[in-house]
């Protein structure tokens, strides 16, 4: 059973009161003095991240793993750009530290733009832990990470900390649904850009993928009666339309310990997701943007 609305409501909600951390000037700025590259330019208005420091610091939510355990993790990287990226990061510095850089630049951001303590904080931090509470690790390795540190005292270090559980729980059940439906992340790159609407090798190009595997990739999709020309076939599209739905199942757990209750935590989030995106902390069009946009 999939309460699928409700889901991608709430992961909508959460995204860039979560996602901001990738974006954070702070959480740069920390990087930047534990020997990394500052970022390379923005978007928008937006900081965007190093690319070194966002795999090693992201991935650090798994321990001090190597570039192969990290590209398995994150999915859709391609593991040429990954593996190399996290080798240099841990050359500077180790997991601990890079991670406690990430979750301070995180909160300082929030901090920032929502102020110390936002209306309705601490019903956001009961609701969250709610959530979270039920969700199983096995087969979450990014959720397994966070869940694995004490949660911190601070309460706006709470809120990010339970929403990144969140976020990384979805995250890691989508990687299992497309995996699972068989495709590789090549092909889920090029099936999502048109499930959300947008030309492929655009937005999947971030991934550091070459021509040739994208080549390779669109006629997988063809013989398998995915793709026609430049667009969806009937069966792509409910194809990837079920890797979705099936996202949205794992969230089940969580959508049923909110209950009814999910609407005031969706109406405290979207406010603050709409400051952040005001201030330039997260992009004017995330995924669930996309997502929300094309279907």
């Amino acid at each position: 059973m999939s309460d699928t609305p409700n889901a991608r409501r709430l992961g909508s909600a959460l995204e860039p009161v979560i996602g901001q951390v990738f974006f954070s000037p702070e959480a740069h700025a920390n990087y930047v003095d534990l020997g990394f590259d500052g970022s390379p330019g923005d978007a928008g208005g937006v900081v965007l991240p190093d690319g070194p420091a966002y795999f090693t610091s992201r991935g650090s939510l798994l321990g001090q793993v190597p570039g192969e355990v990290v590209a398995s993790a994150f999915g859709v990287f391609s593991p040429a750009a990954v593996v190399p990226a996290v080798a240099l990061g841990w050359s500077r510095t180790d997991a601990p530290t890079i991670r406690s850089a990430r979750h301070d630049g995180a909160v300082a951001q929030l901090r920032r733009l929502l102020g110390s303590s936002p209306d309705g904080l601490a019903r956001v931090i009961e609701l969250l832990a709610r959530a979270v509470e039920p969700l199983r690790v096995e087969g979450r390795p990014l959720f397994a990470g966070i869940r694995s540190v004490p949660l911190d005292d601070d309460p706006m270090g709470a809120l990010f900390q339970l929403g990144d559980a969140l976020r990384e729980f979805r995250g890691d059940a989508h990687v299992a649904a497309w995996t699972t439906a068989g495709y590789d992340a090549t092909e889920i790159g090029l099936a999502t850009e048109l499930y959300w609407g947008l030309p492929m090798r655009s937005y999947a190009r971030t991934r550091a993928w070459t021509d040739d595997d994208f080549d390779h990739a669109a006629e997988r999709l063809r013989v398998r009666g995915h793709i026609a020309g430049d667009g969806f076939t009937e069966a792509g599209r409910a194809a990837r339309e079920r890797v979705e739905v099936d996202t949205d199942t794992a969230m089940q757990p969580a959508l049923v310990a909110l209950g009814d209750d999910i609407d005031e935590l969706i109406a405290t989030l979207r406010p603050w997701g709409e400051h952040i995106r005001a201030g330039h902390g997260y992009p004017s069009a995330g995924p669930h943007d996309l997502a929300a946009g094309a279907n």
